[in-house]
């Protein structure tokens, strides 16, 4: 796999190693020496990049699977280092390639990475090999989704509609039991709890948590790109996060699916609550 010392990736690994032998495992990454406590556990470790393809297919050489992370490269061709690393895993002889996608991918979208999305799962389909898009709903920090709501008492973004909010530790063990499991997974598979959410539900449940009034204002869509300026934010990037708002309010995110994610951990997968309780329960060890 790809991305193994990321985030998302690393904790697939970590799972993975629950479910199979360390020398199943084979990781490219872009800086081997970043992955020494992989290859110590017994892990394969080689260099591949996304835009180098020669190296990649090295690295996938001998993979039956090959699971790639989506790119976060914002100064790249993203979509073209998605095809360099498909063509890659076909070259090197993987019979399934897997990819982490995202709920509501599709081009009619105000939200440029669904867009992105969509085409690799284009140049999947046509790629003549098995393949399966692991499609997460949105996760990252609660901070930058919410801002600073716990000085504040407001939640204060533009408006809003219901999206998929799935913990990221949920996302990297549903990963691991696909690659692991026996059931085959074709196509785009949504990994997404039962029922999206909105800054609202984020609200009430900050209240709740807290015993406080958190109210949700909505911000006109050109005050809060102009407030997010004057604190710092370059145009284009809070542009950028602007998109995600119009998204989930055109309804792009509004129908999850209900039952994959929590047949696949076995379990309920953390609620949206779940992982704010955890969240103020970090910050104010932080402050302690």
């Amino acid at each position: 796999m790809t991305g193994a010392t990321g985030t998302l990736n690393g904790a697939t690994v970590d799972h993975l190693l629950g479910r199979v032998p360390p020398s199943r495992i084979g990781v490219s990454v872009r800086d081997p020496g970043r992955a020494k406590h992989l290859a110590d556990q017994g892990i394969r470790v080689r260099q591949g990049s996304y835009d180098d393809p020669v190296a990649l297919r090295d690295s996938f050489a001998g993979a039956e699977q090959v699971l790639l992370v989506s790119s976060s490269d914002v100064t790249a061709d993203v979509v073209t280092q998605h095809r360099t690393a498909i063509d890659a895993a076909v070259q090197a002889g993987a019979r399934r390639i897997l990819y982490t996608g995202a709920h509501g991918t599709g081009f009619d979208t105000p939200y440029p990475p669904l867009a992105i999305h969509a085409a690799t799962e284009q140049h999947l389909a046509a790629s003549g090999v098995a393949w399966t898009v692991l499609r997460n709903g949105f996760y990252g920090p609660l901070g930058q989704l919410l801002g600073p709501w716990q000085e504040t008492g407001v939640i204060a973004k533009p408006a809003d509609g219901p999206f998929s909010w799935v913990d990221r530790r949920d996302a990297a063990e549903a990963a691991a039991a696909i690659l692991a499991g026996d059931s085959t997974f074709e196509g785009p598979v949504d990994l997404t709890p039962p029922s999206p959410v909105t800054l609202a539900d984020f609200a009430s449940a900050a209240s709740a948590l807290t015993g406080r009034h958190i109210e949700r204002v909505v911000v006109d869509d050109e005050e809060w790109v102009a407030d997010e300026i004057a604190h710092g934010t370059p145009e284009a990037a809070a542009r950028f996060t602007l998109s995600m708002f119009q998204a989930t309010r055109s309804g792009h995110f509004a129908q999850p699916d209900p039952t994959t994610l929590s047949q696949l951990l076995g379990r309920e997968p953390r609620s949206a609550a779940d992982q704010l309780a955890e969240h103020i329960t970090g910050q104010a060890r932080l402050r302690s």
